[in-house]
């Protein structure tokens, strides 16, 4: 079974292509340095904070919840 965090970052990663968003793209809506946008999609931080993930989310016109089903 898939843990939230790989389900975050799968869905992120989802969203983030369709709405036609480079990582680069989705740094500069949340402010975050690219490097750490790559490493959640690839799972590689699955310590990121609740309001990290809610910036993600709002950049990407999603939710939290949808983010983690």
């Amino acid at each position: 079974m898939e843990n939230i965090s790989g389900r975050f970052s799968r869905n992120m990663k989802r969203l983030r292509k369709e709405g036609e968003l480079s990582q680069e793209k989705l740094a500069d809506l949340t402010g975050f340095h690219y490097t750490y946008i790559s490493q959640i999609e690839r799972g590689r931080s699955e310590n990121f904070s609740l309001k990290n993930a809610e910036k993600i989310a709002i950049a990407l016109g999603s939710t939290l919840n949808d983010l983690t089903k």
